[in-house]
């Protein structure tokens, strides 16, 4: 942590040379729409966007490549390429952490705690990423303790070719075409990802067999207005990943080189209607995940699952505008089969209702309510409430006091690979609430913003595997600190500087023996100073870790960099380069799993 604090404080010292800031330009509002009412980001406790932009300008090809940027957010991967990536929000485990993309859920419903995997996630039609930290099941219901990760997929006009190569054998290209006006869009695209790899198991503890990784994605978007009212739309992503990964063999079960590998087959899709009918804006959708994951090892397994959504909301405004709502109805079904030949059928019927209110010029009331019925655990009612108070100076005082839920998943309603004497305990729904406050400041011009958040989050009946069946005794609790902030820097030999900093405190504990909860670092943190030119732009990120509690041990902390940059050949044209890890550290995100050494990648970007 120290080596972070050295590097950010001498950014920041450089940020702060008064000749780089005459001609920076105004910092953009920022909106979020995940809250179902669009909302400024600012103003609204535990939002952040990561847009286009920004996963352009530092390289990121997966989504565990920048999520980590994000203050709160822990990101773990067993395994370099292709090792499951999970997130944990606040300390929250994964299964908490409810995945979107393009509005639809896209959760496992077959993995032990409904955790999704991020380790295939490829960002190459990706427009914008938004993280909405604390409970959100007020607005959508389980799986949203720890928070929400919403992925917005991008319309395409014109064509885009993207290729790149480099350390590992790593091949990356990218094809997307369409066309998009005001009364239509249409777009697709193709993405493939190949690479030799690294060995999952740890080289430094003599395991030197590489375990490859491939990924292929494919989508589609469209949109038709059909009238003045009336517009459809619709979106379609499947992926396809393999990878080689490493076990635990007899007689030491000690992770190490194996021919294991894993596939995974997930598909998404969504269909929408927009109305303007009786004065209130409707959406009518529909929308579907499905998966399908394959492990061949010395204990091979085999799950699928699949969820579908039927959701209505009608939007309205009152009051001159000044208060907003949203009122909707939804029905979630869900189904898995797991690997010990075990199947279950989840659903739930759900109302809810949000709305906004400008009490005055300064002031901005939020507040939401959900209740939600399961089939086979019985109905929950979360609640949230949200202000936020434009002080003199710049400054916005915000906070929110909210509620959540978690339904047991497949795995545990069936109590998959239970050995205790039956009958098996009556499970119930994990709850949590959560109050957090923050003070963010923007400077007049624009050029400058930050905030600052203090939160406690508690989960309590958190379901645990006990003495070989699922129970509802665990209690955990995360007091947390977060920095964020975001400078113009203004132009330094010829183009615009730009400053991002993020910087997380968590104290994860389980509240029955204060063990520190696995796999949530102490503290963690970001710098990336990004430098856009006429021709030239680039990024340098430096991220930095703590130690971590992990199974079997305490993983110990790194800092790493990463160097991203791009040459514009003509207005069409542009030659692209990055290194990662350019210290060329030794570390692990997860004790046991190597992660690469400095490595280079080139590659080009056709946009027409």
């Amino acid at each position: 942590m120290r080596h972070l604090l050295l590097a950010t404080s001498a950014l920041v010292a450089f940020a702060s040379t008064p000749a780089f800031a005459e001609d920076a330009d105004p910092l953009p509002e920022v909106v979020v729409t995940a809250t179902r009412l669009p909302a400024i980001a600012a103003r609204t406790p535990g939002a952040r966007v990561i847009d286009s932009r920004a996963i352009e300008q530092r390289g990121a090809v997966f989504a565990a490549d920048i999520l980590a940027d994000i203050p709160g957010l822990s990101v773990v991967r067993s395994g370099a390429f292709g090792g499951v990536a999970s997130v944990r929000i606040r300390g929250a485990t994964p299964g908490k952490t409810l995945v979107l993309i393009d509005g639809v859920p896209v959760n496992d419903a077959a993995e032990i705690g409904g955790a999704f995997d991020f380790s295939g996630l490829e960002l190459g039609d990706i427009d914008r990423i938004e993280v909405l930290s604390g409970p959100q099941s007020s607005l959508w219901g389980s799986d949203a303790i720890g928070g929400v990760i919403a992925f917005t997929t991008r319309e395409t006009d014109g064509v885009r070719v993207e290729a790149e190569g480099g350390s590992y054998g790593t091949l990356r290209g990218r094809l997307a075409a369409g066309v998009a006006n005001d009364r239509y869009a249409f777009g697709a695209w193709v993405s493939r990802f190949d690479t030799d790899g690294i060995s999952a198991a740890d080289e430094a503890n003599g395991n030197p067999e590489a375990d490859g990784f491939e990924n292929t994605t494919v989508g589609a978007r469209a949109r038709y207005a059909l009238s003045p009212t009336a517009t459809i739309d619709g979106a379609l992503r499947w992926s396809d990943s393999a990878a080689d990964i490493d076990g635990f063999p007899a007689p030491t079960f000690r992770l190490a080189d194996t021919f294991d590998t894993t596939a995974s087959e997930q598909w998404s899709g969504s269909a929408r209607l927009r109305i303007t009918a009786l004065g209130l804006d409707h959406q009518f959708s529909v929308s579907a995940s499905d998966i399908t994951r394959d492990t061949i090892s010395s204990f091979p397994s085999t799950f699928e699952a699949d969820r579908q959504v039927y959701r209505w909301q009608a939007d309205g405004a009152a009051r001159r505008g000044s208060l907003t709502w949203a009122v909707g109805a939804e029905r979630e079904e869900a189904s898995g089969s797991l690997s010990s030949g075990l199947s279950d059928e989840l659903g739930t019927t759900s109302l809810f209702g949000t709305a906004s209110l400008q009490a005055s010029d300064r002031l901005t009331l939020t507040g939401a309510l959900r209740w939600d019925d399961t089939d086979d655990f019985g109905a929950e009612t979360t609640g949230r409430v949200s202000a936020a108070l434009d002080l003199d100076g710049g400054f916005i005082l915000s906070g929110a006091w909210g509620t959540g839920f978690k339904a047991p998943s497949i795995s545990q309603s069936v109590c998959d690979f239970c050995f205790a004497p039956r009958p098996f305990p009556v499970l119930t729904p994990e709850t949590a609430d959560s109050v957090e406050i923050a003070l963010g400041w923007a400077s007049a011009d624009g050029r400058l913003d930050g905030r600052a958040t203090v939160y406690r989050l508690n989960v309590e009946d958190q379901i645990s595997y006990v003495a070989g069946r699922y129970i509802n005794i665990a209690e955990t609790r995360s007091d947390g600190v977060e920095l964020e902030g975001r400078a113009a820097l203004g132009t330094v030999a010829g183009g615009s500087l730009d400053l991002t900093l993020a910087y997380a405190w968590t104290d994860a504990r389980d509240r029955t023996t204060d063990a520190r909860l696995l796999r949530v670092p102490e503290q963690a943190a970001s710098a990336t100073l990004g430098w856009t030119g006429t021709r030239l732009s680039g990024a340098l990120t430096v991220r930095s870790e703590s130690d971590q509690d992990d199974s079997g041990g305490v993983r110990e902390g790194f800092v790493t960099a990463n160097l991203n940059a791009a040459w514009a050949l003509t207005g069409q044209v542009s030659l692209t380069a990055r290194i990662e890890n350019l210290a060329d550290e030794t570390y692990q995100q997860v004790l046991g799993y190597g992660e690469p050494g400095r490595s280079a990648y080139v590659g080009i970007r056709l946009r027409y």
